[in-house]
């Protein structure tokens, strides 16, 4: 049975996971006097189909945002925080998430399927964040799980620029492992950006700072806009 995040982002027009922010990875503010609930609303009027919310402390979060924001909205939510414990899992189901975020650069093989296995039995969806494509071999159950490359280094903080090409070159290896939700994340700076990553195969595509700082939601590509937007490769 696929999940209620999987399904919300397979079947949305605008397939985007937008993210609730409250710093960048260099500390600058990206929530420019707005509230939770401000930014949530210019998601749902944008046709948002999942939301992320940031908890992690790198970038100003706190396990309270992820709370308010599930008062704010019956969207699917991704809890983005770095997730090494079983009952850290059990705590993001308790605060409303519905998806929590694995990330295989800083999991040892162990961890990763004992979390990933923990996640499907509390009713969240692994949403498994790769670098690599030797990552791919630690993710069980990979057919019910969101699989997405970040096109930044977590290990610096992602205080890099970020390389879409990962994406690209990551892709058919991503699908041969059975996710049915590919996603791209990080690094997405435009709506250019975004629908040549569609175009190529994406079935989603997570974006913060790009989304925060945009003045009008409705410029990202939608699956039907995204193959005549996308640049020539």
């Amino acid at each position: 049975m696929t999940s209620r995040f999987i399904a919300a982002l397979l079947s949305a027009e605008r397939p985007l996971v937008m993210e609730v922010k409250r710093r960048d990875a260099h500390g600058i503010d990206l929530m420019s006097g707005r509230t939770p609930a401000d930014i949530v609303a210019g998601y749902e009027a944008a046709g948002a189909p999942c939301i992320s919310v940031v908890t992690g402390r790198w970038f100003g979060g706190t396990p309270d945002l992820l709370r308010d924001v599930a008062r704010l909205t019956e969207l699917p939510l991704l809890q983005k925080d770095f997730i090494t414990r079983r009952d850290q899992i059990e705590t993001a189901k308790t605060l409303g998430a519905s998806a929590v975020l694995l990330t295989a650069a800083l999991l040892p093989a162990t961890s990763m399927r004992t979390l990933v296995t923990a996640a499907l039995r509390t009713g969240l969806t692994p949403f498994v964040e790769i670098t690599g494509e030797a990552e791919l071999e630690n993710v069980p159950h990979a057919d019910e799980c969101v699989i997405a490359v970040n096109n930044k280094d977590i290990k610096a903080r992602e205080r890099d620029a970020g390389d879409i090409n990962r994406s690209l070159t990551l892709l058919p290896a991503v699908t041969a492992a059975g996710t049915p939700c590919p996603v791209s994340a990080s690094a997405i700076d435009t709506p250019q950006t975004a629908a040549r990553l569609l175009s190529a195969g994406y079935k989603g595509l997570l974006i913060a700072t790009a989304l925060l700082r945009a003045a009008d939601l409705h410029d990202w590509p939608t699956t039907s806009s995204a193959a005549r937007h996308a640049p020539a490769a």
